[in-house]
């Protein structure tokens, strides 16, 4: 019966609408299809560094407050001249902290962003950093794969703040999915184009405390939408 054919599509298509309206907010509002559509968006980090430039993709949409964190902090500047201060071959490099900008300061490694700071996720959700520090996104099973981007911490709950590691092994044990340790690290992104310079940096002769002799400096952070 057409009649019952056409009632029925009328049906799934409010159904639908309704749908759409309760994720994305009010169909006529602007903010709302602009906030989707970056969130249907890819994002990604570029690292310019004293080795060369290394590219990685955001996962903004799997882990929005780790991702909106680590892209404010690059837009804004934050890791500009800093420079990766624990570098281990077969492990990981880490980089981030704001002392690091000293590549001989002994507080490398201690920073993190101004407490208070604020920043904004793709659905238009403000995040402040008390005392420095985002709230711990434990909540995608992505492992610390060859290439990963992940959050460090003080093994304290929500202490993530501005440093990060990018894995040169595959580090399972540092997955919070992984009941064998304590470790809470949640990737939130991955390198998809200058593992070479990755791997040239893991492999700088280091010293006390696994900082590299000769600083490898991250000049900038680009961040870019495709």
């Amino acid at each position: 019966n057409r009649g019952v054919v056409e009632a029925t599509f009328l049906m799934l298509s409010l159904a639908t609408m309704g749908a759409l309206a309760l994720r994305a907010g009010p169909l006529v509002s602007r903010g709302a299809s602009t906030r989707l559509s970056a969130l249907q968006m890819s994002t990604f980090a570029t690292f310019k560094t004293s080795k060369g430039d290394i590219k990685a993709e955001l996962m903004m949409d799997k882990l929005p407050i780790t991702c909106s964190n680590f892209a404010d902090l690059a837009k804004t500047g934050f890791y500009d001249g800093l420079t990766f201060h624990r570098v281990i071959q077969g492990f990981m490099c880490q980089f981030g902290c704001p002392h690091s900008k000293d590549p001989k300061s002994p507080r490398a490694g201690t920073g993190g962003p101004e407490p208070g700071s604020t920043y904004t996720t793709p659905d238009g959700t403000t995040i402040t950093r008390t005392g420095g520090n985002i709230p711990d996104e434990l909540i995608e099973p992505i492992s610390n794969e060859v290439g990963t981007l992940s959050m460090a911490n003080t093994g304290m709950p929500n202490s993530g703040g501005s440093q990060i590691f990018i894995n040169t092994k595959h580090n399972a044990f540092l997955d919070y999915f992984d009941p064998s340790t304590p470790s809470n690290h949640p990737v939130f992104g991955k390198v998809v184009d200058g593992m070479d310079v990755l791997l040239a940096i893991e492999k700088v002769p280091t010293g006390q405390g696994d900082k590299p002799i000769d600083p490898v400096t991250v000049n900038t952070i680009e961040i870019s939408e495709d």
